[in-house]
């Protein structure tokens, strides 16, 4: 890796790319002593130095004499993104998955996480007494909120500022491994979510030194854009590859998930996210599974293309519309963009779970009637990963309530059933699966100004909504800096023993096991061309052609009146009670069977 300081024996080379500094000095702790060493000045900004130094070497850069900044790839940084590195030595830690080669992408069912809030304890060593949990629930893959380390110790993680050092406050970088290593022993794929839209706003040093490594030809919600195509974009481009590099090579982590790609401005041709993607199944790609799935709210179809011309760089993509759809039939809401699926949202999730987009070009209300998407029904199901709640959708309400606290259970058992039971790969968000309480809100641990300024846009943010239009309602939105928003957050697990969390906890099992029994299997011979019909203005029917076995049907009745469902006679693989039938849907039903 070009970035960083690199152990090499009973040495460490420093390096930083400052080209707009004149000077750089090494300020390092070594044998107990504080030293000022000056850096070498080359070429393109680069400035490097190799000196006798080990591993646990506390480090930073003093610029032009003046303003004392970490490593920008620190590999971890002990006391928060203010105070120096430590120097990490990458092959300390004794690997125990050498036989681990991943696992298919269809055979993913996936259950985000925040280590934070995860366990009481928050930490990486707590997280792994949970992993027999997930493993005997049927879970196989497990998706990790960003890392990146961030200022304070509490953050959602999209506000990081180091990329290439997990976040002290949940372990050491061989606490991470660990967990990891863990998962594998446990047939568990392990995803991580990356953050390469933005820098957070407090603790990023590079405008001091490298303001190159923005370009404000492009405005962002966060200020200037990361410079990915303009002058020494190059040194750019390859800060954020290694960077994905790094997480699946030195962690052994199976795929990523790219936070917000339609955040990324980018000209150039292939752009950052086709370079990466493609660079990543080059390095990996011909030794084991590695997976890049995409958040990415234009719906570009084109992304996840599949074929021999295509190779699938680009594993999935996170499908809003599924969720939106679903979220409005359950619980009825229609602000913001759940208006672009309140006129028929069973219609819409049919749509989602055949087709995959629901907005393939039509134009979005939500969105003052500008086209939002591409044509997708060309695309396999594994391409789109559905979910009926994740960190966002929970997270960005006023008061973090889960689906659990908003819908009738009826529904919400129906809907989780459509979701574990269609081909597109289901996504859980931690706690879903025994019925949570509690909520999960958003927080963070700003300094004084900024934190005052977040608490206010929170606030602000929610004015629009009847509920809070009056100041005295917006007060009682949970401050995003108190101590007692993140303490609120996190898992109960006691609400899994209680009587209404193993109700839940028995119906995701039986709605996995006959996903892993059932479905799996039947995943490779599903490669595009699903189709759906209204049966009803709550009931609905989808097929897809399951190559020479038949055709896959699933028909959903999210109303209390029994609906008449004329699905083709075939194989049952599930159906909600002994009163389902084929025929013959009951309230709040889901039948699957193969029809040959």
């Amino acid at each position: 890796m070009r970035f960083g300081a690199q152990v090499e024996g009973t040495r460490t080379r420093f390096r930083l790319w400052a080209p707009a500094a004149k000077r750089v000095d090494l300020v390092a702790s070594i044998a107990g002593a504080a030293h000022d060493v000056p850096l070498d000045r080359g070429a393109d900004g680069w400035f490097e130095l190799t000196i006798a130094a080990g591993a646990g070497t506390r480090y930073a850069y003093r610029i032009d004499g003046g303003l004392v900044v970490p490593d920008p790839a620190s590999r971890f940084n002990p006391d928060d993104v203010h105070e120096p590195s430590a120097v990490v030595d990458p092959l300390a830690y004794a690997w125990r998955d050498a036989g681990w080669r991943g696992r298919p992408w269809d055979e993913a069912i996936v259950y985000e996480l925040h280590i934070g809030t995860f366990t009481r304890e928050g930490t990486f060593a707590a997280a792994i007494d949970r992993l027999d949990h997930l493993h005997e629930l049927g879970i196989t893959a497990i998706e990790l909120m960003p890392l990146a380390d961030f200022p304070g110790t509490r953050n959602w993680g999209y506000d990081g500022v180091l990329p290439f050092a997990p976040d002290a406050s949940y372990g050491t970088p061989e606490d991470l491994k660990r967990l990891v290593d863990e998962a594998h022993a446990r047939n568990l794929i392990v995803l991580l979510d990356v953050v390469y839209n933005h820098f957070g706003p407090e603790g990023n040093y590079l405008h001091a030194y490298a303001p190159q490594f923005f370009n404000p030809r492009h405005a962002t919600p966060w200020g200037a854009a990361i410079n990915f195509d303009g002058e020494h974009s190059g040194v750019v481009r390859e800060f954020f590859i290694h960077n994905a590099l790094f997480w699946l090579d030195e962690y052994h982590f199976d795929g990523l998930r790219l936070d917000a790609v339609h955040a990324i401005a980018d000209d150039s041709r292939p752009d950052i996210v086709d370079e990466l993607a493609a660079t990543v199944r080059e390095r990996l790609g011909h030794e084991r599974h590695v997976h890049v799935v995409l958040e990415n709210d234009r719906n570009e179809a084109a992304r996840l293309v599949r074929g021999a011309s295509h190779p699938r760089d680009r594993t999935a993509q996170w499908n809003d519309d599924f969720h939106h759809a679903l979220h409005v039939l359950v619980t009825g809401e229609d602000d913001g963009y759940y208006a672009d699926y309140a006129d028929r949202p069973a219609r819409h999730l049919a749509h989602a779970l055949a087709e995959g987009f629901v907005y393939q070009g039509q134009p979005s209300p939500f969105r003052e009637g500008a086209p939002r998407g591409e044509p997708s029904a060309h695309l396999p199901p594994p391409a789109f990963v559905t979910f009926a709640q994740n960190h966002d959708q929970v997270g960005n309400r006023a008061m973090g309530e889960r689906l659990s606290a908003l819908s009738d259970p009826d529904a919400l058992r129906t809907a989780i059933a459509c979701m574990l039971l269609a081909p597109a790969i289901p996504m859980l968000f931690m706690g879903e699966e025994f019925g949570a309480t509690t909520p999960f809100l958003f927080f963070c641990d700003f300094e004084r100004d900024l934190a005052q300024a977040v608490t206010k846009g929170r606030r602000d943010e929610f004015a629009r909504f009847a509920r809070f239009r009056d100041p005295a309602s917006r007060e009682r939105i949970p401050d995003p800096v108190a101590a007692s928003t993140f303490a609120a957050s996190k898992l109960d697990w006691r609400d899994r023993d209680t009587a209404a969390g193993r109700r839940w906890l028995d119906w995701y099992r039986r709605c996995l096991t006959v996903r892993r029994e059932r479905i799996v299997p039947l995943l490779p011979s599903i490669a595009a061309g699903g189709s759906f019909e209204a049966i009803a203005e709550r009931a609905f029917r989808v097929t897809w052609p399951v190559g020479t076995a038949g055709t896959l049907v699933l028909a959903a009745n999210f109303s209390r009146t029994p609906q008449r469902a004329h699905v083709p006679a075939g194989d049952v693989l599930f159906a909600t009670s002994d009163e389902a039938r084929m025929s013959e849907l009951p309230s709040h039903a889901v039948v699957v069977s193969l029809a040959r």
